[in-house]
């Protein structure tokens, strides 16, 4: 699937960066937040496009809210709090003025959204073998 390709290409340079270089560099730390949104979003895509392939009612539309809610529901995403605080610092992101909210967001996104994502992968990339084993 391709939306899911693409969130583990994002992902994988998400991974690459270094939370020290980020502490010592506003535009390498401005780099991370956006790489981090940018993965945020083809997450919950990937996700929305492996839910309608499994059929899941109310998966053709919907908020990233809406489709990481179904996501919890279906057992596709597990860890709903730090899936809610991702799609929180994902919106709050857009509205970061501060260098103390920039450096609170990045060490959110090295000590729990990366990983995060990674399980998430992990999770997505099974589901997608079943669609493609009934096909």
């Amino acid at each position: 699937m391709k939306k899911f390709e693409n969130f583990l290409g994002s992902l994988s340079v998400l991974e690459k960066a270094e939370k020290e270089q980020a502490s010592k560099d506003e535009i390498y730390r401005t780099g991370v937040i956006g790489q981090f949104n940018l993965t945020f979003e083809l997450a919950w895509k990937a996700l929305q496009e492996t839910l309608r392939g499994h059929g899941v009612l109310g998966a053709e539309n919907g908020s990233p809210r809406e489709i990481l809610k179904l996501g919890f529901a279906h057992s596709f995403v597990n860890d709903e709090e730090t899936w809610l605080s991702m799609l929180k610092a994902r919106n709050l992101s857009l509205h970061i003025y501060s260098e103390i909210d920039a450096e609170s967001l990045v060490s959110q996104i090295f000590d729990s959204f990366i990983s995060a994502f990674r399980n998430f992968s992990e999770t997505l990339s099974k589901k997608i073998a079943e669609i493609e084993e009934r096909n």
